[in-house]
């Protein structure tokens, strides 16, 4: 519905007010100004190798712009769900995603890229469950949550219901094995049941008993085990495992404060492996050296500060689904992007994680437009209630 500027006469002068606009126009430049610098990071890690290997220099970034378009219509087409919507079929979104994390390995329905059983083909897209998993847990987890709010708050059966849903999506994921997907949703649901005034004894407890279960899964397979170890002295490994964390290290250091230039990185030649993907940052680190680093982190921290804000708007107008949402989605970002640049530089082990709108990744990039989609509504329905047009 357009909304005409309302004319108020108080005796003289007259003046007009006009409403306030139905989305976040600073959240939507954030955005824009994300994905356009990620679009051109992919072309620029990314050209060597395309043209190496399919004799097309802009094979990836054409790719990446394909699902980004393909992301924004179905984004466009996505934000006209209303929340209540989502909140009624949460569970069946969530039942879709086990059933996908559990077909996935199946051979002849999944298939494998480096080891990993993560993708399923449709037509000419290869999807990754585990990020549709992520989205779904968030929108279960948020019906949960506004469900058994009493139940949270008062008894450890409410906060532990909730984790045997997240024992059976982390035994899928760790078949594939996808182990930062894992961490992501485990952290991003643990973060939403705190936010939703859980006891802090009973989260203690759990925390403890999650972070000794990971520590278990982290040692029990010998490959991860290596991958610890390797983080831990990079160098010691530098021609094995722990090969692509000291070539990322190198891409930093050869950085500095303003970079070598863009497209005049010399590690995406060969020397890092999955430039344009699981190491991106790296390469910003190299070309634009630490003044893009710290607009990157600028970019995401202001885009997960917006995010929250757009949460507590939604609590603060008794939309507890919709606050919910948005903690969450702001939680996923948030641990994502920061395990990610963490992972670049080598404060965390090497994980398969990209960064959120900005990394190559098909199936993550229409995941994450979806996502803001949703984001963009919860926006657009406060902002509609503040007005009393709802």
């Amino acid at each position: 519905m357009k909304m005409q500027p309302v004319t108020v006469n108080r005796g003289a002068p007259r003046r007009v007010m006009v409403p306030p606009p139905p989305y976040d126009k600073w959240l939507i430049l954030t955005i824009i100004s994300i994905v356009c610098l990620g679009m051109l990071m992919v072309a620029s890690a990314s050209i060597v190798v395309s043209d190496q290997q399919l004799h097309q220099p802009f094979y990836f970034f054409y790719k990446q712009l394909i699902f980004l378009v393909m992301g924004v219509l179905l984004g466009g087409l996505i934000a006209q769900f209303e929340m209540a919507d989502w909140e009624k079929v949460s569970g069946y979104v969530l039942v879709g995603a086990l059933l996908l994390l559990a077909l996935v390995l199946f051979p002849g329905l999944g298939h494998s890229v480096n080891g990993s059983m993560r993708w399923i083909g449709i037509g000419f897209l290869g999807i990754q469950v585990s990020e549709i998993a992520k989205f779904a847990m968030v929108i279960y987890m948020a019906s949960y949550l506004v469900r058994c709010h009493t139940e949270i708050q008062t008894t450890f059966m409410g906060f532990l219901k909730p984790m045997g849903l997240l024992g059976v999506i982390c035994i899928l994921l760790l078949r594939e094995p996808d182990f930062g997907a894992a961490v992501v949703i485990i952290a991003t649901s643990l973060g939403m049941m705190f936010l939703a005034g859980v006891r802090l004894r009973h989260f203690s407890a759990i925390m403890l008993v999650v972070l000794v279960g990971l520590s278990v899964i982290a040692i029990s397979a010998p490959y991860r085990l290596h991958r610890l170890t390797s983080f831990l002295n990079p160098w010691e490994h530098a021609y094995s495992s722990g090969y692509q964390l000291t070539q990322s290290f190198i891409a930093f250091g050869r950085g500095g404060w303003f970079g070598v230039g863009l497209g005049k990185s010399i590690q995406k030649l060969f020397y890092l492996p999955e430039a344009h993907t699981d190491f991106l940052f790296a390469v910003i680190a190299e070309e634009l050296g630490l003044i893009g680093m710290l607009v990157v982190i600028g970019l995401f921290t202001y885009l997960v500060v917006r995010i929250f804000m757009i949460g507590r708007r939604a609590q603060s107008l008794s939309q507890h689904f919709s606050g919910f949402v948005a903690y969450g989605i702001g939680l996923w970002f948030a641990i994502q992007f920061t395990v990610s640049i963490g992972v670049n530089c080598g404060l965390f082990p090497t994980k398969g994680l990209t960064l959120p709108l900005m990394s190559y990744g098909g199936s993550s990039l229409l995941v994450n437009c979806i996502t803001i989609a949703v984001l963009l509504r919860i926006d657009y329905e406060n902002r509609m209630m503040a007005l009393g047009l709802r």
